[in-house]
């Protein structure tokens, strides 16, 4: 099969965020509830810190995994699923925290970041309180599945991290090194969102397995969406600090194409670049990609993870979270034809 080129993928019809969404609202607005008192929960002195990162105005793409997941048909609230919801956010934004103290970021969600606004010293402890409030509400469950679950995705997240972090300036990644990283960083707590909400609303161990492979595979999509985006997105339009990739020295697979296609002489500039603790250049960076067709191949991984994501709900097509399962995949699709050097392309 041919390599799907950007045309391709935003011919389809994207579908209606808005029309998705709309079954999940009673379950969002019951998240911002339980978000909010979370802020109660830690100490005086902290809390308007903690409410600077637990703000509502995020993507919640976990929590909407697991509302979606765990999705009955009715749009009953369930309190099992808003606070599993809470928890993968609780963690997800602590993630946050302490990747823009890492990455130097300045401007998430499209004002400063924790380390910014408190300094990377209290915004270090800050990311470790809001993991460690996550871990709270997720060992009140009547199960220790959940805190169980949660915790080791936790664990597997940080080493994701750790060992992107060791990496950095290294151009001697490999593929199979770097999905390794991105599973770890960002597939594993799309999937335990996803396996979460099947197997909190009840439904077979059997769907559950096959949204946690939907989840892993829709994470790793995402990653890799999230590393275009970083050389070709527009940094309002994104809501965070773009070009952090190149400037802290992280090797993605944007990069790794271009490196595979550039003249010896580029590659040797940007290795240099890379191990000299410099930036190649951003605006450098996205026109050769253009120049090199190299958004067609980044593309092209990202069908096919979403090819095993919605794959693996072929056996459960009559259940009733699924179309909404695949809607989410389908949206990825759209923000993907959406970037700068797809409309250019048309």
């Amino acid at each position: 099969m041919p390599p799907r080129t950007p045309q391709t993928i935003s011919a389809r019809q994207a579908p209606d965020s808005d029309e998705l969404f709309k079954h999940i609202v009673p379950h969002m607005a019951a998240l911002d509830g339980f978000m909010r008192h979370q802020v109660s929960q830690f100490e005086p002195e902290i809390r308007e810190m903690a409410a600077y990162c637990l703000d509502i105005s995020g993507k919640r793409l976990r929590p909407t995994m697991v509302f979606i997941c765990g999705w009955s048909g009715e749009g009953v609230v369930s309190e099992n699923l808003v606070r599993a919801a809470g928890v993968v956010e609780m963690v997800h934004l602590a993630t946050l925290v302490h990747d823009d103290i890492m990455d130097r970021a300045e401007i998430r969600r499209n004002r400063r970041t924790a380390a910014r606004e408190f300094g990377p010293d209290a915004a270090v402890l800050l990311g470790d309180a809001l993991f460690s409030q996550a871990l709270h509400i997720a060992a009140q469950f009547p199960t220790t599945e959940v805190c169980r679950l949660v915790s080791e995705s936790t664990r597997k997240v940080c080493s994701g991290e750790i060992m992107q972090t060791l990496r950095r300036r290294d151009t001697n990644i490999s593929l199979d090194e770097y999905r390794r990283m991105i599973d770890l960083k960002t597939a594993e707590l799309f999937r335990v969102s996803c396996y979460l909400g099947a197997s909190l609303s009840g439904h077979t161990p059997e769907f559950a397995r096959a949204a946690d492979k939907f989840g892993h595979h829709l994470g790793i999509a995402y990653q890799i969406y999230d590393d275009l985006v970083d050389f070709l997105g527009e940094e309002q339009q994104i809501g965070k600090t773009l070009g952090t990739d190149l400037a802290t020295g992280k090797l993605t697979l944007p990069l790794m194409l271009l490196l595979e296609k550039v003249t010896p002489a580029e590659r040797a500039t940007i290795v240099q670049a890379f191990h000299d603790g410099q930036s190649p250049g951003l605006a450098a960076s996205r026109q050769r990609m253009q120049e090199l067709g190299v958004v067609a191949g980044v593309f092209q991984a990202i069908e096919d993870e979403l090819s095993i994501a919605t794959g693996a709900l072929d056996a459960h097509h009559a259940l009733v979270p699924v179309p909404l399962m695949r809607q989410l995949a389908a949206m990825l699709q759209g923000k993907v034809a959406a970037l700068p050097a797809t409309r250019d392309s048309r």
